[in-house]
């Protein structure tokens, strides 16, 4: 994992000006050093007691937010002086959660049950519990109730208090809580790792707005917040500096960034601050809402040398009724509309989205709709779901559930039909020669590198670690489904 965000040396002199014996600061980020100094103290006590370094273990569940929130936690791990291991015997488990399907939480308690043997072993083990799931009332009192072990829960709003946290729960022999219902505070400037030099997801934006009815991520992520421009900008200056060509802007919905900033700015208008930065090459965003995508974006995308040609625009269902009663605000007809601007403009534009299945009172029609929908836009892939149940939301309360077997059919042929079509349209760069970012030596393979096209596919072609990090011209010589087979030309 590579540092970024604050360089190691700035920080240390920032820690080292600090004085414990005075009170904490109020102001962020200056009260998260602070706890950083303290956390550094009490670990290194610690460790000297066991007379070994102290380790730590983070397992990510769920989306690209959820990761980049984890490089922040594992940033600060880092600076207070834990080592990371790789497996979760370790004296700091962290569990980042994600709640968006029930199936997520069912995988958390069970992990849990793996943990609490390990901690009676060493009673010294901290266990910590963060993300998503953490904001359901209902998961909390069950953790207090059924697992008391755990020494530290907290949600998606105060992730950048977690040196804070950390002395917290070190310093307590009971289980520390700390949730927020939602917050306006964005604090910039706090470590981070990312997991690979030349890429990093950016953070423009938390929360959402739109309350879809089948959805948990507004009720534990919050209402919409948007980082200002400048301090987007700064952060992937400074990660360019640092050796980053290719980032992902991510958000709940990237198209309604900058809606509530003081002086409000447009996606599309971030998008060209980005573009203008020296040294990045690539562009990518996560997740498009095909309610907002504005023509000014489909202009900038079209002009731009940096963004990356691939959509993600998620459909949900191509039935007009379903979508209503979703709250997506947009209908089956203009949602072909969007996609035929976007192709028009784009022609080589790599199409990828979201489609659930079973949603309450889906009808056979409303699913044939769907396929309609899926035929006429032609994806090159689709993440599929069958619906899941969230209390909480207006969709587990409606009536007309469908049933397991009805849905599984449905599924079933839903599936078929995408991945013929995503297996058609994934091929029709055979025998061209495209920029490939190489990610990794290929784990099946050690004589291949892996990378991907501006249009995220895979290509997996002969080469070494020392093309890791470069964007290099490839030759496609052959489409494997999902991925190529290629050559390097050059």
């Amino acid at each position: 994992m590579e540092k970024c965000m604050l360089k190691n040396k700035e920080l240390e002199e920032i820690l080292e000006k600090i004085d414990l014996n005075e009170a904490p600061p109020a102001e962020e980020p200056m009260r998260q050093y602070y706890f950083m100094k303290k956390a550094q103290m009490l670990v290194k006590q610690k460790s000297e007691e066991l007379g070994r370094p102290l380790t730590y273990h983070v397992t990510t569940f769920g989306c690209q937010m959820n990761a980049r929130d984890s490089e922040k936690l594992v940033g600060i791990l880092d600076e207070v002086g834990y080592t990371e291991v790789e497996d979760e015997n370790a004296d700091f488990v962290i569990y980042n959660t994600c709640t968006v399907r029930e199936n997520a939480n069912q995988r958390v308690y069970g992990r849990l049950g793996y943990l609490h043997s390990i901690k009676k072993k060493k009673p010294h083990m901290m266990i910590a519990l963060c993300g998503c799931m953490m904001q359901e009332a209902q998961v909390v009192e069950k953790l207090k109730k059924s697992y008391s072990f755990v020494n530290l829960i907290f949600g998606t709003h105060n992730i950048y208090k977690f040196s804070e946290l950390i002395v917290t729960a070190l310093e307590s022999d009971r289980m520390v809580i700390d949730i927020w219902k939602d917050t306006d505070k964005i604090v910039e400037d706090l470590p981070s790792e990312r997991k690979y030099a030349f890429k990093s997801g950016v953070n423009i934006m938390f929360g959402c707005n739109n309350f879809c009815s089948y959805c948990i991520v507004p009720y534990v992520r919050g209402r919409e917040r948007s980082r200002n421009l400048k301090d987007i900008v700064r952060e992937i200056e400074k990660l360019v500096e640092d050796g980053v060509k290719e980032v992902m802007l991510l958000g709940q919905n990237v198209n309604s960034y900058g809606k509530n900033l003081e002086e409000p700015v447009t996606f599309a208008q971030l998008l060209k601050e980005i573009e203008k930065i020296e040294g990045l090459e690539r562009i990518r965003f996560m997740t498009s809402h095909p309610k907002d995508l504005s023509d000014e974006l489909i202009e900038v995308m079209k002009d731009s040398k940096k963004i990356c040609r691939h959509l993600h625009l998620p459909l949900q269902s191509g039935s007009s009724r379903i979508l209503k009663i979703m709250n997506r605000h947009y209908d089956k007809e203009r949602y072909l509309t969007l996609v035929k601007k976007i192709k028009t403009a784009m022609p080589d534009i790599s199409l990828t989205t979201d489609i659930i299945v079973g949603f309450p009172g889906e009808t056979e029609e409303d699913f044939l709709e769907t396929m309609d929908v899926v035929k006429k836009v032609r994806f090159d892939s689709a993440f599929t779901f069958l619906y899941s149940k969230r209390t909480g939301t207006p969709a587990a309360v409606m009536e007309n559930q469908i049933s397991e077997d009805v849905m599984k059919d449905r599924f079933d042929r839903l599936l078929e039909e995408v991945q013929t079509i995503g297996r058609e349209m994934s091929s029709r760069d055979t025998g061209s020669v495209q920029e490939v970012l190489v990610e990794e030596v290929n784990e099946h393979d050690p004589s291949l590198v892996t990378g991907r096209m501006s249009n995220n596919l895979l290509v997996h072609f002969p080469g070494d670690a020392s093309l890791i990090g470069n964007i290099v011209s490839v030759h496609l010589d052959e489409c494997r489904g999902f991925y190529y087979m290629g050559t390097k030309v050059g």
